[in-house]
């Protein structure tokens, strides 16, 4: 058994995890294991107020961060509300415990979700999550001013307690006081939080869809692209793929994550994408990847030459872009 954690920051860095896009998970000699649920997912709510917050929105708000990822389409994962409970999250006790906690020393950590998984399965055995009263929330349904949203925060998090990783689908400028600023976003789960006020992040994007899809679905309405990056004669790890639907213009990403630099895409709505191959180099890399992983930067930006062709229920060929070097 093994645990891991996963955070929500408002700027800055997240402490390193063995965590590849879309799917938090772990390497073995055979490559990646996601983790996910194998059973109906239950949790408790510590019943502890925040300031703003009472225990039972903030169980309301976490009911609607469940069922807004439950519907996703083609996809069976079920959930239930136990009860209120005086444990706490991160107490590794046997049960799924979201609530507050006062974590001023995390000030850049607005929440975070923690697991424990069988390290040969990936099967989650136990996954907390506990907002940091550190900050201001708010439940109020059209936000509320220099307080952030739960929901919004929630169903990032949640999307961590089910096995999402962290997509790299937003741009974010430094500031000068430290850290970073979202500046835009194609993914809830993108590592980086929309300023105190924004509830843009209670809708799922076509990316957080599709990564769940690939976790929870059966794949046979989706598609999927799959391929290889090299740089010369050799595989690039870490590469960010992104395969934009021609026709509805969502977008979609992953990255290589062999030394090989094979990469695989599932959970696609069927049709015709352009793909695009990009470094990492405008991110913090410990966002997404282990610190020791070898993330490869020093390479330009490249398009697939053709467009390509996702069918339902099915692969499209197999890619092989090649990068220069910057």
């Amino acid at each position: 058994m093994s645990r891991l954690i996963a955070s929500f920051l408002l700027a800055g860095l997240m402490a390193a995890t063995p965590m590849a896009y879309l799917k938090l998970g772990f390497f073995t000699s055979t490559g990646l294991v996601g983790i996910h649920w194998t059973q109906p997912v239950s949790y408790f709510v510590t019943n502890r107020d925040a300031d703003g917050v009472t225990a039972a929105q903030l169980q309301a708000a976490m009911g609607r961060a469940f069922s807004t990822w439950a519907s996703v389409p083609r996809v069976a994962v079920t959930h239930s509300f136990t009860g209120f409970t005086g444990a706490e999250p991160f107490a590794a006790d046997g049960i799924n415990v979201i609530g507050f906690r006062a974590r001023p020393e995390l000030d850049r950590t607005l929440g975070a979700a923690t697991f424990e998984f069988d390290e040969v399965t990936g099967q989650i055995l136990e996954s907390d999550i506990f907002f940091n009263t550190t900050f201001k929330w708010s439940v109020a349904p059209a936000g509320q001013a220099e307080r952030f949203d739960l929901e919004s925060v929630g169903l990032h998090e949640v999307g961590h307690l089910l096995g999402m990783g962290h997509s790299a689908l937003g741009e974010t400028e430094i500031r000068s006081t430290g850290g970073r600023r979202v500046l835009g976003k194609r993914a809830v789960m993108f590592p980086i939080a929309y300023p105190a006020g924004n509830i843009e992040d209670r809708t799922l994007e076509a990316d957080d869809r599709a990564g769940f899809a690939d976790i929870y679905g059966s794949g046979a309405q989706t598609g999927t692209i799959s391929g290889r990056v090299t740089l010369g004669n050799a595989g690039i790890f870490g590469a960010h793929v992104t395969a934009l639907h021609t026709g509805t213009g969502d977008l979609v990403s992953t990255f290589s994550l062999t030394a090989a630099g094979d990469f695989t895409m599932a959970g696609l709505a069927p049709g015709l994408y352009v793909v695009r191959v990009e470094p990492l180099d405008d991110a913090d890399l410990d966002s997404f990847f282990d610190e020791d992983t070898g993330v490869n930067i020093s390479f330009k930006p490249a398009f697939f030459a053709k467009l390509v062709p996702v069918p339902r229920g099915g692969a499209g060929p197999s890619l092989h872009i090649v990068v220069n070097a910057k």
